[in-house]
């Protein structure tokens, strides 16, 4: 062979082992690829993940960060209602129509009236009155002596003497009140002065302020048992040492005690 003839087969015989060669790496060029693409492929699904696992933890902690009063059953539902009713009214409007027969209810008011102070007192002293009457026509039964008019016609002490007067109204100490009672059986103030001056001959009227007007009035100082002590709406015998003898009240008796007010005066009768 020559020179010529073997250079050209040669240089096939070195191309073809160059491409050999190249075909030898290639495989491991291409196998080596995907290791390398493997990790950043997973790197690219953690960080994935993170962003999601963050996302939610984001939302639970907005959630738990809400008012009490951001969810709230009650209000969605009133919401709901309100909305609703709007809806109605929007879609449904009405209108109320009342007739002009339909009458307005009568109203009635019951006729109150109102007791007065005198009037409940009116009361009270009527009833008084009536429980004095019967009472009185009680003692009344009970005692059967002598009466004013009977001792005014023949009186039994036909000389006058201040101090007779006060011995004879000692006899009747512990005599009951009884109003309007004029004898033993039970005396009122004015009823137990008329009975023991009818027994000296003297008729005086059954009324204390009548019985002050009739005598002499003279200063404390010179008062004397058997003397009147006139008061507003009361009397009786001066006791002294200013204590007075009378027939004080309903429940009480005829008795001797101490003058209470400084409202009084001193009356002597037969001057």
């Amino acid at each position: 062979m020559t020179r010529r003839s073997l250079r050209p087969a040669a240089t096939r015989s070195a191309q073809l082992s160059n491409r050999s060669h190249a075909a030898a790496v290639s495989p491991t060029a291409s196998s080596s690829s995907p290791r390398s693409a493997a990790p950043k492929a997973r790197k690219k699904k953690s960080g994935i993940i993170n962003i999601a696992v963050m996302t939610l933890a984001v939302g639970l902690v907005g959630t738990m960060a809400l008012p009490a009063y951001a969810f709230n059953p009650k209000s969605a539902d009133s919401a709901q209602g309100a909305s609703a009713a709007a809806s109605l009214k929007k879609a449904h409007p009405q209108a109320l129509a009342v007739s002009s027969e339909v009458a307005a209810a009568s109203v009635t008011r019951d006729a109150v009236s109102a007791t007065t102070e005198e009037e409940l007192a009116t009361r009270k002293a009527e009833t008084a009155r009536q429980q004095a009457a019967v009472q009185l026509a009680s003692y009344a039964k009970a005692y059967s002596g002598p009466s004013v008019s009977d001792f005014l016609a023949n009186p039994p002490y036909p000389s006058f003497s201040l101090a007779q007067v006060f011995s004879v109204a000692q006899k009747y100490i512990g005599t009951p009140y009884v109003y309007g009672g004029a004898t033993p059986a039970g005396f009122d103030c004015s009823g137990y002065v008329m009975f023991v001056y009818a027994q000296f001959g003297i008729s005086m009227p059954h009324s204390s302020t009548a019985q002050g007007n009739m005598g002499t009035r003279i200063s404390i100082k010179d008062a004397v048992p058997g003397d009147l002590v006139i008061m507003p709406g009361h009397d009786g015998f001066y006791a002294g040492n200013g204590n007075i003898m009378d027939a004080p009240k309903p429940g009480g008796y005829v008795s001797i005690r101490p003058i209470w007010t400084s409202n009084y005066y001193i009356v002597r009768i037969g001057i």
